[in-house]
């Protein structure tokens, strides 16, 4: 009869094709003909189903809340492969026209009997006939526990008109879904066409760890490829439940579509045919989220016609997911995390993990806490042993835990990838260079792979636990093994076999995560190899406190039967199996036998029966399995990932500020308006004032000429010229006039002409030196003839030193521990440039050398107050806060110079010292890990700037060296730097590694271009600790020195390790602890020219003249300079002018003149030629000492000695006169002087 309708109902495993339903729940049959009940008559099948959806015509849905299935109630299985929780489904079925709408099919084409099947029996192709229904449809339990489900038509299937039997849903059963509730709503599906061109209509069935939440009415496909579900289904979450907050971080919604396919006409039932998958990731909802719709990629099924895909197209399903109210609260999103564990692969596997052979499932475990001290095992299994060839590619997807799920693109997470990255940059084991072949061999031979990540909601409570157990152990057990996968119908051994199999785990092995990283301040993810041991219980209570194994307490959970790979029309993997009969009774018995077992175990032993001795041999092949990773070398690569850090890390702007509350930063310089104008207007004044002063000295000379005396004779201006260029050039003032004016030509040359790189030819140079003379000669006339004679002359200008000559007269004066005369030179390089970060470091240094800490703290905060953002400014406040025990202060500043600089080897090491010093072991481990991680970059990149260079090599960072070249060097790398300004590197006291000037400073952070460092048998370590004593050292921070040479010892000591620490024994004066460290360094390097030189001042300073005689000939003899050349001329040629071996000393003072000119050298080139009675040179030598230093008085006395040989009574008194009033001490010297006044008769004014 047309116009009715009939409800056909089933249950998960059985259909029930051609049975209605009666009022009580009895069956009826129906043949598709006659009258069908009433609605009111024929309920819905009492079915416990896990989702109720109730539809209207027009696309309308409410969701209901899913429930149990009553296979497991009824204690009756269904098919293989199936699951305890199952859905019910209802298919209505529509006779009759229908009115058309554009989702109705063309009249006259036959009306398709659609019907959703549930999953087949094993042989069939998802639909079959059934001459009855199940025995478990009538039964009363099952049927007084079913849902209540409401029916409708498929749109475009409804009644026809006047039917009167139009399904709706029942008032009555429809319920709100309950406030915990996760509701999920497809919408729609996008380009169905791309995968079947020729399907017309499908539902989508919606799937939640295992579970069926139900499935949507039948849909027709328009013909652009979409069809409009709107169907909303949902599950309930609880935090104690089986939806906990757990399941909904680490299991996703699944998404299946599914073609209805048309009846033909001789066939029995319909059949389906599933189109494609689709995975929606539910962990917004733990990130604070009510609702979001995303469009989750539809992934086609394999084994569909694939014929018209097309790679451009973008197929999806729109799905909404909501809740009524977060699932977090306030305090749980901000004090709980989000732990994800990814397992990558294992490599360097076994020879007895063959591809042949019976099936295996590789399994591995770990367990974490997530509610409290309640932990939860992560389990990763069904890894692919993959044979030997090509490598894992990067990136690759990482992939859901989903058991048998039919489309393989559907396990990809969404946004989640495996990078890689280099070795070296990795938190685990076998990160060094010498296990780098290692990993790259054992990637391309016979592995295990997973690439499945697994997640964990951890709550505030989980989070300290996690905390306090990572402290307390350190490691974190990973168990592997493997099980082998036997098929349940193949399973034929006794009860008794299988229980002992329960308790057996083959290949048990466990690997050690060094967790501790993750206690680091900002640390959110470690990554990294680690190698894989035989699990010995004894070891893994050691190391991690775990009591008994993860993987035999869950050896019983974990399925022996190999989850076969789905193919659709086959079987379904969208339930979950339900134990059979058998294997309740074997885990049973195994409990049984487990619980006889612990209770016999207290009984005194008399002697071992044969079944015990069977036990003992048995663990003792299990332990010879596990063994076999050691073996083989075996090693798991694990990225464990936290949403936030455990300990949080201070921000960079909480950071400045705290620094700025400490030392406010200077105000900013005012602006300087500069230009031509000024640079000429520069240029007068600095001419008129020289002119002034000139005319000054000319009048002191010779006194003013009236104009009304006449004009002087040729003959007495050419004396006067004379005499005047004389005095200018011994007083040292012709050179502070040229310095002076030479500062202004320089600004002409930037301003007027915009000169400020190099000339290209030697042409455009002279050509350009011409235009410039011609000019500045020009505007000197300008200058000059806007002079007015009458006004008063200028006072004559200070002598100018450089910077950077006074930072080298401050170290000689702390070499020769005069101390008041160095603090004098630091202050007048910092009187030059108040602004300079540079000069407040160098005296703070030297005042940490006098161990006066306030003082230098003061120095190094005035150089952080101008520069907050300066490094090294901000780890010596760390180390004067140290040494002043502020350490709350000190942490600061090396947490902010961290950040400032994270490449910086030295910050990060200085840091990890200090965190030792406090007993911080995490965090000092973790900054001296990345301090090497650091060092390896920097050494990696010279490296390949040294093979860009054609293999010139770049000079070690432990040999600081000095670019100048010695006496007999030769440098084929270049020409030597033979400039003044160009200062050694390092220097000791009397042999330490002194600051160098501003530009040099950062010598211990890279190394210059030079000679190769090869200085004999061995080549110089480089480690952090040696990075960071060599940066130490240079400014005096003896504390942080012994630290780090305390660390490089346990690493081994080498020569530069024994060089530090003799040049810290130097320092106290402790000679014969210097001397056995320096005999140390030389039995490993015999041929280091510093600890030659070292040496050297070593027998200086115990007034051993002949052996620092033989140190130092040595020390300049090698092709490399050592250190501190400067101190090494100076020291010798004193023992030359003692030997009086005059000739040498003064070529010895003459080769440090050229490298770094001091008062001190060119006062030896001086006295070696006063001693040759090599007057006239002797003069010029004291004259440039006394142009750079007009206050030794050595240097006034052999002036005076020259002038007395040269009979010039008033300079010979003058040049006394300041010898004496500047305190000349060497007795022997004023002596002499004394003696040759006497024999000449004068020089002395008490005469």
């Amino acid at each position: 009869m047309r116009g009715q309708v009939g409800a056909v109902g089933w249950g998960r495993g059985a259909e029930h094709h051609g049975w209605g339903w009666g009022r009580w729940g009895q069956a009826w049959p129906y043949t598709g003909g006659g009258h069908s009940p009433p609605l009111s008559h024929a309920p819905c099948p009492p079915h416990r189903g896990l989702a109720r959806a109730a539809h209207t015509q027009h696309g309308g849905h409410d969701g209901f809340k899913g429930t149990r299935s009553p296979a497991r109630d009824a204690g009756l299985s269904s098919h293989q492969g199936s699951r305890a929780r199952e859905s019910g489904r209802v298919a209505v079925v529509t006779r009759g026209a229908a009115p058309r709408s554009p989702s109705h099919p063309p009249p006259g084409s036959p009306r398709p009997r659609v019907r959703v099947p549930p999953p087949p029996l094993p042989g069939s192709r998802w639909g079959f006939p059934l001459s009855a229904p199940p025995s478990f449809l009538t039964a009363p339990r099952a049927a007084a526990s079913f849902s209540r489900r409401a029916m409708e038509a498929p749109e475009g299937l409804s009644a026809r008109k006047g039917s009167g039997l139009v399904p709706q849903a029942v008032p009555s059963e429809s319920q709100p879904p309950s406030a915990n509730a996760v509701q999920i709503t497809v919408v729609k599906a996008q380009d169905l066409k791309s995968i079947r061109s020729d399907t017309s209509f499908t539902l989508v069935r919606v799937e939640y760890d295992g579970v069926i939440l139900g499935d949507s009415s039948t849909i027709q496909v328009l013909p652009n490829g979409t069809a409009n579900y709107n169907f909303t289904t949902s599950f309930d979450y609880s935090p104690d439940g089986p939806n906990s907050l757990v399941d909904i971080a680490q299991k996703p919604v699944l998404l299946t579509v599914i073609e209805a396919l048309q009846k033909q006409k001789k066939q029995k039932e319909e059949k389906v045919m599933p189109l494609g998958q689709a995975v929606v990731d539910l962990l917004l909802l733990l990130q604070g989220q009510c609702s979001f719709t995303v469009l989750a990629p539809l992934y086609a099924v394999p084994t569909s016609p694939s014929e018209s895909l097309h790679p451009e197209a973008k197929r999806g399903l729109e799905v909404t997911v909501r809740t009524e109210k977060p699932l977090l609260s306030a305090s749980q999103l901000s004090n709980g995390n989000l732990l994800s564990v990814t397992l990558e692969a294992a490599y360097s596997v076994p020879d007895a993990f063959v591809p042949t052979g019976p099936p295996q499932n590789y399994v591995a475990c770990l367990q974490v806490p997530a509610a409290g001290e309640k932990e939860v095992p992560l389990l990763f299994k069904n890894g692919i042993l993959k044979p030997a060839g090509e490598k894992e590619s990067l990136p690759r997807p990482k992939k859901w835990s989903l058991a048998n799920i039919m489309a393989p693109g559907a396990l990809n997470i969404p946004n989640s990838f495996i990078f890689g990255g280099p070795y070296e940059d990795e938190d685990g084991e076998l990160n060094k260079t010498e296990d780098r072949e290692f990993r790259i061999q054992a990637e391309s031979m016979k592995r295990i792979v997973w690439d499945m990540e697994r997640r964990c909601y951890l709550d505030p409570a989980a989070v300290l636990v996690l905390q306090k157990r990572i402290a307390e152990c350190r490691y974190w057990p990973v168990e592997v093994c493997r099980m082998p996968a036997v098929s349940s119908s193949k399973g034929k051994s006794s009860k008794a076999d299988k229980g002992d199999e329960d308790r057996q785990i083959f290949f048990h092995g466990v690997a050690y995560v060094n967790m501790v990283p993750l206690l680091c301040p900002g640390v959110k993810r470690i990554r990294g190899a680690f190698r894989v041991f035989a699990y010995q219980d004894g070891e893994v209570l050691e190391k991690t406190k775990k009591q008994q194994s993860i993987l035999r307490d869950l050896r019983p959970q974990v399925s022996l039967t190999k989850e076969r790979p789905c193919t659709p029309g086959i079987s379904s993997p969208l339930s979950r199996a339900v134990p059979s009969k058998a294997q309740r009774e074997e885990k049973e018995k195994s409990t049984r036998e487990k619980e006889f077992n612990r209770r016999t175990s207290y009984a005194p032993k008399i002697q071992l029966s044969d079944a015990a001795l069977e036990g003992e041999n048995t663990e003792k092949s299990l332990s010879l399995d596990g063994q076999q990773y050691a073996e083989a070398g075996t090693f798991l690569v694990v990225e464990i990932k936290l949403d936030k850090a455990l300990v949080p890390k201070r921000l960079r702007e909480e950071l400045t500020k705290r620094v700025k509350e400490m030392i406010p930063p200077r105000p900013p310089l005012p602006p300087r308006t500069e230009g031509a104008k000024k640079a000429v207007e520069d240029y007068h004044n600095h001419v008129t004032s020289i002119a002034v002063a000139i005319l000054s000295e000319y009048h002191d000379l010779f006194g003013k000429q009236l104009p009304d005396q006449g004009a002087i004779d040729h003959q007495t201006l050419e004396e006067q010229k004379r005499v005047l260029n004389f005095e200018l050039n011994s007083s040292g003032k012709y050179f502070a006039f040229k310095e002076q004016l030479k500062y202004a030509v320089v600004k002409i040359v930037r301003e007027k002409y915009l000169k400020t790189t190099a000339f290209e030819t030697q042409e455009q140079f002279q050509a350009f030196l011409s235009e410039l003379y011609v000019y500045l000669v020009d505007q000197m006339h300008v200058a000059l003839n806007q002079l007015v004679h009458e006004e008063a002359a200028s006072p004559v200008p200070l002598t100018r030193v450089t910077a950077e000559q006074l930072w080298l007269f401050a170290h000689e004066a702390e070499v020769n521990k005069d101390y008041k005369l160095a603090a004098l030179y630091h202050q007048q390089r910092i009187a030059q440039d108040k602004h300079n970060t540079q000069y407040w470091l160098d005296y703070g240094a030297f005042c940490l050398l006098l161990e006066d800490t306030t003082k230098a703290q003061e120095c190094f905060r005035e150089a952080l107050s101008l520069d907050p953002r300066h490094v090294r400014s901000l780890l010596f406040c760390g180390i004067a806060a140290v040494v002043l025990q502020h350490y709350e202060e000190a942490e600061i500043f090396f947490e902010d110079a961290c950040c400032l600089e994270p490449s910086s080897v030295v910050a990060w090491t200085l840091s990890g010292l200090f965190y030792e010093l406090q007993n911080n072991n995490i965090q000092a481990e973790m900054a001296f890990r990345e301090a090497k991680k650091q060092l390896q970059a920097q050494l990696a990149k010279e490296r390949s700037i040294s093979e860009g260079k054609g293999g010139k090599k770049q000079i070690s960072a432990a040999y600081v060296r000095s670019t100048s070249p010695g006496p007999e060097q030769l440098l084929p790398e270049g020409p030597p730097d033979g400039s003044a300004s160009r200062l050694p590197e390092a220097a000791e006291e009397p042999a330490l590694a002194c600051p160098a000037p501003e530009e040099e400073a950062l010598a211990s952070e890279a190394a210059p271009e030079g000679p190769p460092p090869i200085s004999g048998l061995s080549q110089p370590s480089c480690t952090i600790f040696m990075k960071a004593v060599e940066f130490l050292m240079k400014f005096n921070a003896i504390q942080f020195v012994h630290m780090a040479l305390a660390h490089e010892l346990l690493a081994g000591p080498s020569c530069a390790y024994y060089l530090a620490l003799a040049r810290t024994y130097l320092l106290k004066e402790e000679f014969s602890k210097c001397e056995e460290c320096l005999c140390e360094a030389a039995r490993i390097d015999f041929m280091n020219p510093d600890v030659w030189a070292l040496k050297g001042h070593l027998c200086y300073l115990k007034r051993d003249l002949a052996g620092a005689k033989e140190c130092y000939e040595r020390t300049i003899s090698f092709v490399v300079d050592a250190a501190d050349m400067h101190f090494v001329y100076l020291r010798l040629g004193s023992v030359y002018l003692e030997e009086k071996e005059y000739g040498k000393a003064k070529q010895t003072y003459l080769q440090a003149c050229k490298n770094s000119a001091s008062c001190l050298t060119w006062l030896g080139v001086g006295i070696a030629c006063y001693r040759l009675e090599e007057m006239g040179e002797a003069e010029d030598a004291l004259s440039e000492a006394n142009a750079l230093n007009n206050s030794n008085a050595e240097v006034w006395a052999y002036l005076a000695l020259i002038c007395l040989h040269g009979g010039r009574q008033l300079e010979a008194e003058q040049c006394y006169k300041y010898a004496v009033k500047l305190g000349l001490r060497p007795a022997a010297l004023l002596q002499e002087l004394r003696a040759a006044q006497q024999r000449f008769g004068f020089g002395n004014p008490a005469f």
